[in-house]
């Protein structure tokens, strides 16, 4: 046969649609509640199928209630509930490996009974997919079809891995810790590099405890640790392109305190979940061009789509903000803590090779009213945007993780709120590359016999020899050969001799 069909694939990531989900959470305090004075809501994916044109998965929402007794002691009680959900789609193929991203926009808490808080939990769900797809080519073995090859870039896509780690970090204390409230720990890669059949990501893990000392002090510190992890990917190599991602099952995190004959320490232990992701940049040869010198031929040129991966890069800014306290509710007479941290990004964009991220920055504070003695509790809402050079390009599709990495609060005047943090932004990115092949081609009318011995054909100046043999329809060592002195590209309009056997009657 003349002409076969050859396939080669390229990698496509899809962006999934972005959606909500709501979860009810009802969590038993096992004391009797009189003021809920924090909620932390943190929600995490832990399984994951992708199917034909859709995508399930499900996880939990960790949820960490700060609440007053009727006795006035300040307790915390944690609770987990199950979520599941889905995504849908034409470009979801069965083979592809999916990332999962759950975010928590808001959380509303109410007490019910005496021992019981219900917290309603709005989620964001987003993500991406990740596949080859097969586009085809062709090939050609006839000897009166002439070609031409080009070599083409392509990227394939190698495959994904999963890993994890506990992370165990500490730090000494100044004062005996009476009780633990809260514990925040956040993720980031900060950047993943391939090997022979693996994929090193390393990055930062920050945690923030919540305590509660001996001497009925309310205490807050960071701690701030590294981590570098070797996760299995085989068909990787040093030339690979990868990326990698980080998340945190905040159900998992367990703060404690340790004495040793040193003193005490606060010992932090974070499981970490990985994902990475596998690239191969490589090159193929494809039919660029081609002719019959017997028949005219019809050909179909295939498009095709591909996904390659720039940089990860690290962006880092300042949140600033402030909240004033309407005149009808108590003044801030003392600033006892805050918690419930947490950063949303809601919008990014690239203009003029700088990339901008803004978002919002949240967290709960708690403070005393001394005129009526009692806790009261506000959140501050900050809007942020940070930005940096960037090397991605204007219609890349980026990926972008933010974690706070220092917050504080502190009281102007009894009834401004000053909020002030540090936050960091991972930024993955890609782009989308069109290209196209010649896929299919077939012959048409067959050309009449020429009943002549010779022929003079003009090349036109500046025609290659093979713009000139697929116009005459011979192969191009016929004009080599009948006329070796002229030189292709041609300087000038040149005739041309071709000699033509004649068949006999």
């Amino acid at each position: 046969m003349a002409f076969e069909k050859n396939s080669f694939l390229t990698a496509k990531k899809v962006v999934l649609n972005k959606g909500e989900l709501s979860v009810e959470c009802n969590v038993a305090t096992g004391a009797n509640c009189i003021k809920i004075l924090t909620v932390q809501v943190d929600a995490c994916v832990q399984n994951q199928e992708v199917l034909d044109k859709m995508v399930t998965f499900a996880g939990v929402v960790d949820v960490r209630v700060v609440f007053m007794t009727g006795e006035g002691e300040i307790c915390t009680v944690n609770s987990s509930c199950p979520y599941s959900s889905k995504f849908e789609g034409e470009q979801i193929a069965q083979n592809a490996c999916a990332l999962i991203n759950v975010d928590v926009i808001d959380a509303t808490s109410e007490i019910v009974g005496d021992e019981n808080v219900r917290v309603n939990v709005i989620l964001s769900q987003s993500g991406f997919v990740v596949s080859n797809q097969e586009n085809l080519s062709l090939r050609c073995d006839d000897d009166d079809v002439c070609y031409q090859n080009e070599e083409v870039d392509i990227v394939k896509y190698i495959g994904c891995g999963k890993d994890s780690m506990i992370s165990e970090s500490d730090i000494n204390l100044r004062d005996n810790i009476k009780k633990i409230l809260l514990t925040e720990s956040k993720a980031m890669v900060k950047s993943a590099e391939a090997g022979a059949n693996y994929v090193t990501v390393s990055g930062d893990v920050i945690s923030r405890v919540l305590y509660v000392s001996e001497n009925d002090k309310f205490e807050s510190g960071y701690i701030y640790d590294t981590f570098k992890q070797e996760v299995e990917l085989a068909g990787t190599t040093r030339d690979s392109s990868v990326e990698g991602y980080a998340s945190i099952c905040q159900e998992g995190v367990v703060a404690e305190v340790v004495q040793d004959e040193k003193g005490g320490k606060l010992v932090v232990k974070v499981p970490i979940n990985f994902n990475v992701f596998a690239y191969e940049n490589t090159t193929i040869s494809t039919v660029k061009d081609l002719y019959s010198t017997k028949a005219d031929v019809n050909i179909t040129m295939n498009s095709f789509e591909m996904t390659s991966l720039c940089d990860a890069e690290i962006v880092e800014g300042k949140i600033e903000g402030s909240l004033t306290i309407d005149e009808d509710k108590p003044r801030v007479d003392k600033l006892l803590f805050s918690g419930a941290n947490k950063v949303s990004v809601t919008n990014n964009y690239i203009k003029d090779g700088e990339i901008f991220i803004e978002g919002i920055a949240q967290t709960t504070v708690v403070y005393l009213n001394d005129e009526t003695s009692s806790l009261y509790s506000v959140v501050i809402d900050v809007p942020f945007v940070i930005s940096d050079k960037t090397k991605c390009g204007e219609n890349a599709s980026l990926s972008i993780r933010a974690i706070v990495t220092d917050a504080d609060v502190v009281v102007k005047k009894g009834r401004e709120l000053i909020y002030d943090a540090k936050i960091k932004a991972a930024v993955n990115c890609c782009k989308q590359l069109n290209g196209g092949v010649i896929s299919e081609a077939s012959f048409g009318e067959e050309y009449q016999e020429k009943n002549y011995a010779m022929e003079v054909i003009f090349a036109r100046a500046g025609k290659e020899l093979w713009d000139v043999a697929k116009g005459a329809h011979v192969k191009e060592e016929v004009i080599l050969a009948q006329n070796p002195e002229v030189t292709f590209p041609v300087e000038k309009d040149t005739p041309l001799v071709l000699f033509y056997q004649r068949t006999q009657l």
